[in-house]
C-alpha cells in the first residue's frame, strides 16, 4: 500500500490541470454565417478551449462539397479524410480556431464565415487555406478578398500557382508543398517556382508515407503521416506574421 500512495499523489495532483484544459477539440455545426444577400454558409467550427487569436478557414480538394449537415441528430460531412478536413484537431489547439467548410470561389461565402467568426470572436487574425483543387479557389480569392483576411495559405497547389504573383496583395501569402508530390496537376516544381520568379514564402515537406492514387489524400500530396509537423509549421508561419 506505501508503495502505491506516490501514485494516488500524483495522479490527484494532475486531475485538476486535466479538468482544465480539454484533452479533445470539438466539433459543431455553425449555421449563423450568412452573405449579404440571405444565404447560409454552413461550416464545422472546431475549437479546443482557450481564447483564440488566429482562425483558419479550411477549404477541402476534389469536388470540395463537405456539405456539412446534421443527420439523424448527428454531424455529418463528406470529404473527412482529406488532408485540411482531417487535420482540423490539430489547428484546433486553443490559440487557433478551424472552420472546415465547402471549396468555393465566390468571396461573398469566404466573407461570411470570416464575419461570422469576428463576431464570435473578435479580433481574430483569419486565414483561408486550400489543399490541391481548392487552391485554384485561394488563388481567384486573393484579389476581391485582399485585406479583408490576414492572409491565404495554398498546400499541395495545383499547377497554376507558378504564375501566381502574390507581391501585389496586402494580404499575407504562403505556399506549401511536398517534394516528392507525384500528382501531375500539382508538381512541387510549381510551387518552387513561385518562390524564385516572386519570392513566395514557401514550406517544402518530406516524409511520410505515400499510398493509393498520386492526387489523393493519403499519398505524399496529403501529406499522409506528417499530418502534425506540417500543421504545425503552417501555424508558426501564421503567429510569425502577427
Amino acid at each position: 500500500m506505501k508503495a502505491l500512495l506516490p501514485l494516488l499523489f500524483l495522479l490527484c495532483s494532475l486531475a485538476p490541470a486535466a479538468l482544465t484544459q480539454p484533452a479533445w477539440a470539438r466539433d459543431e455545426l455553425v449555421t449563423s454565417a450568412r452573405t449579404a444577400g440571405g444565404e447560409t454558409v454552413p461550416y464545422v467550427l472546431t475549437t479546443k478551449g482557450g481564447t483564440p487569436a488566429y482562425a483558419v478557414i479550411l477549404m477541402p480538394g476534389g469536388s470540395g462539397v463537405m456539405n456539412p449537415r446534421m443527420q439523424n441528430g448527428k454531424l455529418a460531412f463528406g470529404f473527412g479524410g482529406n488532408f485540411l478536413i482531417r487535420s482540423r484537431e490539430l489547428f484546433a489547439d486553443g490559440r487557433f480556431v478551424a472552420a472546415s467548410t465547402d471549396a468555393t470561389s465566390t468571396p461573398a461565402r469566404i466573407l461570411a464565415i470570416a464575419q461570422d467568426l469576428q463576431r464570435r470572436y473578435g479580433g481574430v487574425a483569419i486565414y483561408v487555406i486550400g489543399t490541391s483543387r481548392s487552391t485554384e479557389a485561394t488563388m481567384l480569392l486573393a484579389a476581391p478578398l485582399d485585406g479583408q483576411v490576414a492572409g491565404f495559405v495554398h498546400t499541395s497547389s495545383m499547377n497554376g500557382i507558378a504564375g501566381f504573383d502574390p507581391r501585389k496583395y496586402k494580404s499575407r501569402h504562403l505556399v506549401v508543398y511536398h517534394r516528392m508530390d507525384a500528382c501531375r496537376v500539382t508538381k512541387p516544381s510549381s510551387s518552387a517556382s513561385s518562390r524564385a520568379s516572386y519570392g513566395t514564402e514557401t514550406i517544402e515537406m518530406e516524409g511520410g508515407i505515400s499510398t493509393g492514387d498520386d492526387c489523393e489524400a493519403y499519398s505524399y500530396h496529403g501529406y499522409n503521416g506528417i499530418e502534425a509537423v506540417t500543421v504545425e509549421r503552417i501555424k508558426a508561419w501564421i503567429v510569425a506574421g502577427k
